[in-house]
C-alpha cells in the first residue's frame, strides 16, 4: 500500500518536474529558434535517460515512484510530443513530423537503454 507521503511527494515532485519542464522548454526555444521542436525533444531525451539510470541502479518502492513517476513523469510529455508531431502534419512538414517521432522514439530508447546500463554500474 502506497503511503500518504508518497502520494504527496508524487504530487510536489510532479509539480516540480512540470515546472522544470516548462522552464527548459522557454530557455531552448529562446536560444534556438527552429520549427523542429528541441524543447520536448531534449526534455523526454534526458527524462529517459534518467528513468533508466533510477531502474538500473535498482531503485524502487518509494523512492521510485516519487522520483520516477512525481518528477520525471511531469518532467517528460507523451502528449505534447504528439501535439508538436500533430502541427508538424498540419503545416506539411511531413520530413520533419516524421524525424521528429523517428528520432524521437529511437533516440529515446537509446537515452533510457544507456541510462540503464550507466546505472546498473552503480554500487
Amino acid at each position: 500500500m502506497i503511503g500518504v507521503l508518497a502520494w504527496i511527494g508524487v504530487g510536489v515532485f510532479g509539480a516540480a518536474g512540470a515546472y522544470a519542464r516548462f522552464h527548459f522548454g522557454v530557455v531552448v526555444a529562446d536560444r534556438r529558434p527552429s520549427a523542429f521542436p528541441w524543447g520536448t525533444f531534449i526534455v523526454n531525451l534526458t527524462g529517459g535517460f534518467a528513468l533508466g539510470l533510477l531502474t538500473g541502479a535498482g531503485v524502487t518502492g518509494d523512492a521510485l515512484l516519487v522520483f520516477g513517476t512525481g518528477f520525471l513523469g511531469g518532467y517528460t510529455t507523451f502528449s505534447t510530443w504528439m501535439v508538436e508531431a500533430q502541427r508538424l502534419g498540419e503545416d506539411a512538414d511531413w520530413r520533419r513530423m516524421w524525424l521528429y517521432i523517428a528520432c524521437s522514439m529511437l533516440v529515446g530508447l537509446g537515452a533510457a537503454w544507456f541510462g540503464w546500463i550507466i546505472g546498473s554500474t552503480l554500487p
